[in-house]
């Protein structure tokens, strides 16, 4: 059995979610054990982002200006502005932004990541995987990317969007097999 088949998350947790209308923000915090320098790395590099991240970018994010960004699962790219990069602290585009504080010996990353409120549950949960493949990705020990309608069919996520559903009050959102495929 490999890792990735044997790869269950850990319990919702580490995340809050501050609402405002239909957008609300998920805040999901981390500690990893490695260097901001490291955990930069994996956050604006092309290379690294296709190991672990929900979307794939055609230049790097670690400088001001454009690029394309493809969320996995969506066919059309978007004109996305990186519009502050402060290497390895401050990393912020559309609705993402990106905090790396170096704690105890290895990095605090912050996410804040604004969403649509009915799919918020399904965000933290996504998020909450590609985190745990971050982390793994950046230990050496690489499990592949699991994010998209992939990342819906683990129990795993769909335990986690239940989870999450209910820490932020809001009804689970529907899910199925079929509903995956499709997007």
């Amino acid at each position: 059995m490999t890792d990735r088949e044997q790869y269950a998350p850990g319990p919702a947790g580490g995340v809050q979610v501050r609402k405002d209308e239909e957008k609300w923000t998920l805040i999901l915090v981390r500690e990893l054990r490695h260097s901001p320098e490291k955990v930069w790395q994996a956050l604006t590099d092309p290379a690294h982002l296709r190991e672990w991240a929900p979307f794939d970018v055609d230049g790097s994010l670690g400088t001001v200006g454009t690029v394309k960004l493809t969320w996995v699962g969506t066919p059309t790219p978007l004109e996305t502005r990186v519009s502050r990069a402060d290497a390895p602290r401050v990393l912020e585009y559309n609705d993402i932004r990106w905090e790396l504080e170096a704690f105890r010996g290895g990095t605090r990353l912050t996410l804040w990541h604004s969403i649509d409120r009915r799919f918020i549950s399904w965000g933290a949960a996504g998020w909450h995987i590609s985190f745990d493949v971050l982390d793994r990705l950046l230990a050496g020990e690489p499990m592949g990317r699991i994010v998209g309608a992939e990342a819906m069919k683990f129990v795993g996520w769909q335990r986690l969007n239940a989870e999450y559903a209910k820490q932020f009050g809001v009804e689970t959102p529907s899910w199925s097999p079929q509903a995956a495929q499709k997007s």
